[in-house]
């Protein structure tokens, strides 16, 4: 495969995929146009259908180009699924538009733009440089059941292991370049019941009011203090998301009440020791839990990784990135497992938004940011410590 000689423009990679819907989960046609992206750069490509209904089917795609034997293995991962575009745009959402110097469309920000700039990137990374893989699923908006998890199956079983991995979530606050994420906090959600006797509100005696009992188990959960952060995470925090009772009646005493928690954590705590937590605040109310844990916590520590990452920004842009743990959960948390990994991307005022655009100078910048950070990885033992 003979590298371009002259640069694959990052915004024309974009406003293709762009043009292929793909609210999630995601399937075919946006999978087919970045297959013919990638295929041309000597990319060999793998696409499964995972899982059933109702999360699935979920397509996935696993493209390498193998370098010399023995050589580093740098991955790219993503997604190619976005949010459903909603009413009012200004343009078709899937109609991607150029106004001034902005590129519009659903998934220009979250996250198609820094999948062309991927793109883009790899085809000036010489073969004989290392390996070279995309990870991207169909799958990241939605539940993540059959998405990257069952990517990461497909990759064992192919005996593939990525040194370093930088997924291309929209990390940057105010300008590109600002900010990457090196971890992210884990969350919990947590179902609480608290059976009871109904009857009638004049017999009191005759009934067991479970709605007391709730609110003083969800005031004792409410006054904990989880940790007080740590060097890299802000404290962890509980929030009750929803209270149910579901009482038409006025003169009635219901049979049960009900709550739901999200807890958001550092790396002080596990989703099982939390769910263990909140169970037995709940048992002592007379209560049950069902907890659904999203992710754990993670850090890749500063290292090797995030300095040459850094390096690469400041040498396109000026611009330090803050490296940060803030926000909410990504696919970073399974693929945590697999290799050190870090976060960059474009900027995310507009993500998941009206009007979802990105700047078209931002985009061909990105590419030459991950071009060099893929180069500076294949050549340096850059894992994180």
């Amino acid at each position: 495969m003979t590298q371009p000689t002259t640069p694959l423009s990052a915004v024309d990679l974009a406003e293709a995929l762009i043009a292929c819907p793909s609210v999630t989960p995601a399937t075919g046609l946006v999978f087919d146009c970045l297959e013919a992206q990638l295929a041309p750069l000597g990319f060999t490509v793998h696409r499964t259908l995972d899982g059933a209904a109702p999360d699935g089917p979920v397509e996935n795609l696993f493209a390498v180009r193998r370098g010399p034997p023995g050589s580093r293995h740098f991955a790219f991962a993503g997604h190619l699924d976005v949010v459903p575009p909603g009413e009012g745009w200004t343009s078709a959402p899937f109609l991607p538009e150029r106004r001034g110097d902005l590129l519009y469309g659903r998934g220009a920000v979250d996250m198609k733009g820094a999948i062309a700039a991927m793109v883009a990137a790899a085809a000036q990374v010489p073969t004989a440089a290392g390996t070279l893989s995309f990870l991207i699923t169909g799958d990241e908006e939605g539940v993540a059941t059959h998405g990257t998890v069952a990517l990461i199956e497909h990759l064992r079983a192919a005996g593939e292991q990525p040194d370093l991995c930088l997924v291309g979530e929209p990390t940057s606050v105010n300008r590109l370049g600002d900010m990457a994420k090196i971890g992210r906090r884990g969350s919990v959600n947590i179902w609480i019941e608290v059976a009871g006797r109904e009857g009638h509100v004049a017999y009191p005696h005759l009934a067991d009011n479970p709605v007391p009992r709730l609110v003083a188990l969800l005031a004792e959960l409410d006054a904990l203090v989880l940790d007080e952060g740590t060097d890299w995470f802000q404290p962890s925090n509980l929030e009750i998301t929803e209270l149910v009772v579901g009482n038409p009646a006025t003169n009635v005493i219901p049979p049960k009440a009900s709550a739901r928690l999200s807890i958001r954590f550092n790396d002080r705590h596990t989703g099982a020791s939390l769910a263990a937590l909140v169970d037995a605040v709940a048992q002592r109310h007379g209560g049950t839990t069902r907890p659904v844990i999203s992710g754990e916590a993670f850090l890749t520590e500063p290292g090797d990784f995030s300095a040459l990452l850094v390096a690469a920004v400041e040498a396109e842009t000026g611009v330090t990135p803050e490296l940060s743990t803030t926000g909410g959960t990504s696919d970073a948390r399974f693929l945590k497992a697999v290799c050190p990994v870090i976060e960059f991307g474009l900027c995310n005022a507009t993500m998941h938004k009206r009007d979802e655009a990105v700047a078209l100078a931002d985009l061909d910048t990105l590419a030459r940011i991950y071009a060099r950070v893929a180069k500076a990885a294949l050549v340096v033992d850059a894992h994180a410590t």
